[in-house]
C-alpha cells in the first residue's frame, strides 16, 4: 500500500533573467495572473488554473553555466504524514533534503524535498493549512 497519493501538480519553479520579458510572456501572452511576490529572493508567484508557475530572477544573463532553467517540480500529496513519509521514502533509499512549510498552489502547507535519480528537486506538499489568495 502506497504511503500517500499524487493529487497533481502543484508548481513549476523557474529560473528567469529577465523579469519583464518572462512577464510579458506570461502574463501578457499565456494570460497568468500575478498571485504573490516574495521581492526579498526575486520570486513571483503565478496562478495557472489550480497550479502556480513560479518565477526566481537569476539577473542579467543566462543561468550559470551547467544550472538548469526549472529549479524544482512540486507534486500535491494526500495525506502528509511527515514520519510515515520519511520512513517510506528512507526504505526506497530516498533522502529528504529539506523540510518545512511552504506556500503552494493549494496555500501554506508542509513539504519535503527529494531528488530523483537524476538530480532533479522534487517537492511533495501536503494539503495547505492556510488557504491560497483568491484570484
Amino acid at each position: 500500500m502506497a504511503a500517500f497519493q499524487v493529487k497533481g501538480l502543484d508548481h513549476v519553479v523557474l529560473r528567469i533573467a529577465d523579469r519583464e520579458r518572462a512577464l510579458a510572456f506570461y502574463i501578457g501572452i499565456l494570460g497568468l495572473g500575478i498571485e504573490k511576490e516574495v521581492a526579498s529572493i526575486g520570486l513571483i508567484q503565478l496562478r495557472a488554473g489550480a497550479s502556480l508557475v513560479d518565477l526566481v530572477e537569476i539577473g542579467a544573463g543566462p543561468a550559470p553555466s551547467g544550472a538548469p532553467n526549472m529549479d524544482h517540480f512540486c507534486l500535491a500529496i494526500t495525506p502528509f504524514d511527515e514520519t510515515a513519509l520519511r520512513a517510506h521514502l528512507c526504505g526506497h533509499g530516498v533522502e529528504v533534503i529539506e523540510s518545512g512549510s511552504r506556500y503552494g498552489a493549494e496555500g501554506e502547507g508542509p513539504s519535503l524535498y527529494v531528488r530523483d535519480p537524476d538530480g532533479n528537486t522534487l517537492e511533495l506538499k501536503g494539503p495547505a493549512s492556510a488557504p491560497a489568495r483568491p484570484a
